[in-house]
């Protein structure tokens, strides 16, 4: 009886130390012994479907990406306005090769700064000889004085006036007397020495500065670098501040609710921040100048005995072709402006830039729409050279914006809207829009021409 009892308890003992092994490998590998197929299955099936959840929605990702790619090189007008060449997506796009690079083409262009040879004259006078500005602005409304403005209570009368060219002339041209964008006195005695610019601006952290590239060290030493922005700096024996190469120019109290206007100042105004520069050079802020600022010069001004030249619009040919796509996209948000200007500061040339800013400060930032306005005003006296584009890409790397223009002026979509609006937001209180008064003609009379789209912006 002993030894019949002995194994028997042997093999439950057994039987015992299987049945814990298994549930210690089933609780080691995370899954309960007790599980049942069906439960098993669940399991399996979930896992499955946030696999192919997940798949599915890469690949609408990736459709998607492809589809903003495709469109930016479509011809069709309606997907090519879709478009939006400075949102991130766009760059990473165009960082994994995704999209066709700008088109360059090769610039007539001296290969050596050291050989030009620098004009020992300024470009005569032909139409004006003598250009100041109106520095004090006085208006009054119900018997109240309003506050100066940067840009002047400009009337009716005084714009349809600055239009008209003659020898002696005095025009609004910014700047007027506390009205904003002061300069520090130690920028002021600094930039009294330039006689040759480089100039940009950087407004509201939109943009980084880059610096430019292929410079000789004669234009080191014959140019200045300006650049109007709010950075980290770091300071000279004088207490001016650097960013590279760049020297930087501090506007106190800025002169526009909207940084696009801004913005405006230093781009269309350089001849007066720096009046004695008697050439200059604006970059944009997101662009990386690439070529010796001396080789632009000769390429585009002495070369041909040009004084003002600038960039072709990519797609749009015409005023009215660039305001059509305006009025189509709803806003005025994401049409390219020309983002490089070459300039002789003659006498003309400094009241045509005074007449383009007023149009800026009086209506939209958008300065393509007022640049062939102004030249149209003036009746054909103002020449200027506009070059191909695709030398604008040889001489420029474009960079894309730190973040997106936030301003809510931007978005109105129509006219209906501005009027509605009860808070505010929507209207600037110093320029554009908040200064509008009464046309005094019959603007139902106006017809305008028929609109042919060529670009395939559209």
């Amino acid at each position: 009886m002993d030894s019949n009892f002995l194994p028997s308890i042997s093999l439950r003992a057994s039987r015992r130390a299987d049945s814990n092994h298994l549930q210690s490998r089933g609780l080691a590998s995370g899954k309960s012994y007790q599980d049942s197929p069906l439960k098993i299955i669940w399991k399996r099936g979930f896992i499955r479907l946030v696999l192919v959840g997940g798949i599915i929605w890469g690949l609408l990702i990736l459709t998607a990406l492809l589809f903003h790619a495709w469109s930016c090189q479509s011809s069709i007008a309606f997907f090519s306005a879709l478009c939006n060449k400075s949102s991130v997506i766009y760059g990473a796009i165009q960082s994994l090769g995704l999209v066709t690079p700008p088109h360059r083409c090769s610039i007539p262009v001296a290969d050596d700064p050291n050989k030009i040879v620098i004009p020992q004259k300024r470009s005569p006078e032909k139409f004006v000889q003598s250009l100041s500005y109106f520095m004090e602005d006085f208006t009054e409304t119900n018997g109240s004085q309003s506050p100066p403005l940067f840009g002047g209570h400009i009337t009716w009368q005084q714009r349809d006036e600055s239009f008209k060219v003659k020898p002696t002339m005095k025009v609004h041209c910014g700047f007027i007397r506390n009205g904003g964008a002061e300069m520090a006195q130690k920028d002021v005695q600094f930039v009294k020495k330039c006689r040759f610019v480089v100039a940009s601006g950087i407004f509201d952290g939109y943009d980084t500065p880059h610096q430019p590239s292929n410079i000789s060290a004669r234009s080191q030493k014959l140019f200045c670098f300006l650049m109007v922005k709010n950075v980290t700096v770091r300071e000279d024996n004088d207490g001016g501040e650097w960013v590279g190469i760049w020297r930087l120019i501090l506007l106190k109290h800025p002169p526009y609710d909207e940084p696009r206007r801004n913005g405006k100042v230093p781009k269309i105004l350089t001849h007066r921040l720096f009046p004695q520069a008697q050439y200059s050079i604006w970059i944009d802020g997101k662009m990386e100048l690439i070529v010796d600022p001396l080789l632009l010069l000769e390429r585009y001004l002495w070369s041909e005995k040009n004084t003002f030249a600038i960039a072709q619009h990519k797609h749009h040919r015409n005023v009215y072709e660039a305001a059509d796509a305006n009025k189509r996209r709803k806003r005025y948000a994401h049409i390219p402006e020309g983002a490089v200007i070459i300039r002789e500061h003659t006498a003309l040339s400094n009241l045509f830039s005074c007449l383009w800013f007023n149009e800026v400060h009086l209506f939209t930032p958008r300065d393509q729409l007022s640049f062939g306005y102004v030249v149209y005003r003036l009746g054909g006296l103002f020449k200027f050279f506009m070059f191909p584009n695709c030398e604008y890409n040889s001489i420029f790397i474009l960079h894309n914006h730190t973040r997106e223009h936030s301003s809510k002026v931007e978005w109105v979509k129509s006219l209906d809207e501005f009027k509605k609006d009860k808070t505010g937001g929507l209207k600037e209180s110093r320029g554009g829009l908040g200064l509008w008064t009464p046309y005094p003609g019959d603007l139902d009379s106006v017809v305008l021409p028929s609109v042919k789209r060529t670009s395939k912006a559209g």
